[in-house]
């Protein structure tokens, strides 16, 4: 089941971990090993969290989200945010016969 407008999963981090922590944006960034303005981009919501990132955070905070969840997170963000768009996709339909094999279907 989908999350009705899931937050950023930066968000997390921005709220809870680096108040927790009490750092500031640089020294997170260092300790991730990645530039302040990175870091500032992530959080402030203006990039998503790549496989690279989402490594560097659980590696980070050495519990908590895996990899895989900092990327689900970012994915089911990512989704809700284009539905919201409710873009017009000029798509071509797969059609079926009746058992079920798809049908080549010509421009």
């Amino acid at each position: 089941m989908r999350m009705y407008n899931p937050s950023h999963p930066m968000a997390i981090v921005r709220e809870d971990i680096l108040p927790e922590l009490n750092i500031t944006v640089t020294e997170a960034a260092r300790q991730l090993g990645v530039s302040r303005v990175t870091l500032s981009r992530l959080l402030n919501e203006k990039s998503a969290i790549t496989p690279d990132m989402a490594i560097r955070l659980h590696k980070w905070l050495g519990r908590g989200p895996s990899p895989e969840t900092w990327l689900q997170m970012q994915l089911a963000y990512d989704l809700w945010q284009t539905q919201q768009k409710n873009k017009e996709y000029n798509v071509i339909p797969i059609k079926y016969d009746e058992n079920d094999s798809a049908v080549l279907v010509s421009a």
